[in-house]
């Protein structure tokens, strides 16, 4: 009897309960969880068939979908940062005729002469460190989670970052909108016939901006969507 004891007791298939003996078989897959068949041993030696029973999946699982939406939205939001800091143009341009004489001066075009340009900038940047974090907690970060509270504090920065973002694309249109056309009611010049090559470069960290936009709002989306997954792992109970 005690050497039966001690076997069972290095039988990772048998669990306790109570004064009860558990024995567990194979495991089959089940919509995608374990599932283990179970029959319970009395001290009279008689069996009872407990049926399946699931077991919990203690390996964390990694999203890759959302690693890559992750990974695609900081090439996009750090492209965005990198190109609009370094939109620069200087070019001769005639400012006055004296006669017949033409009076030129060279000017220069610089992101930072637009604080909608600035805080573009320092939003795509955030977003850019923001996406680069929440892959290292991706990778890393599961077997650190402290009572499911890092799915909420992911969740509530992703929508932080997402509305940030936003706000500089928003600032950053609208100063787009007005070089490349002007405003005749307010007599503001149009420049994008002066600086084409600053203006497109301003459009193209534009464009990259919008898609790392769109894949932070597709990020949230999953992100929240996580919190309102029930937990579909049931532990098995005595009676």
């Amino acid at each position: 009897m005690e050497d039966d004891s001690a076997e069972e007791e290095g039988d990772p298939q048998v669990q306790r309960c109570g004064g009860e003996t558990v024995r567990c078989g194979g495991e089959t897959v089940i919509n995608g969880d374990v599932w283990r068949a179970c029959t319970m041993v009395t001290i009279d030696g008689e069996k009872v068939e407990l049926g399946l029973n699931v077991v919990p999946d203690t390996k964390p699982r990694k999203d890759w979908v959302l690693l890559s939406l992750r990974v695609i939205a900081f090439l996009a939001t750090a492209s965005a940062t990198i190109v609009m800091a370094t939109n620069r143009q200087t070019k001769s341009l005639v400012v006055a005729t004296i006669g017949s004489t033409p009076i030129t001066a060279t000017l220069t075009a610089k992101f930072n002469q637009s604080p909608a340009f600035v805080f573009f900038v320092i939003a795509n940047g955030n977003a850019s460190l923001h996406n680069l974090v929440m892959i290292a907690v991706d990778i890393f970060g599961p077997q650190y989670d402290y009572k499911g509270l890092r799915l909420a504090l992911i969740a509530i920065l992703d929508m932080m970052v997402m509305a940030l973002v936003s706000a500089g694309d928003g600032a950053a249109t609208f100063i787009s909108e007005l070089g490349r056309n002007g405003n005749t009611h307010a007599r503001w010049n149009k420049i994008c016939d002066k600086f084409e090559t600053y203006c497109r470069q301003g459009g193209g960290a534009l464009i990259a901006s919008f898609v790392g936009f769109i894949l932070l709002l597709i990020i949230t989306g999953m992100s929240i969507t996580k919190l309102l997954k029930p937990n579909r792992i049931n532990h098995a109970s005595c009676h």
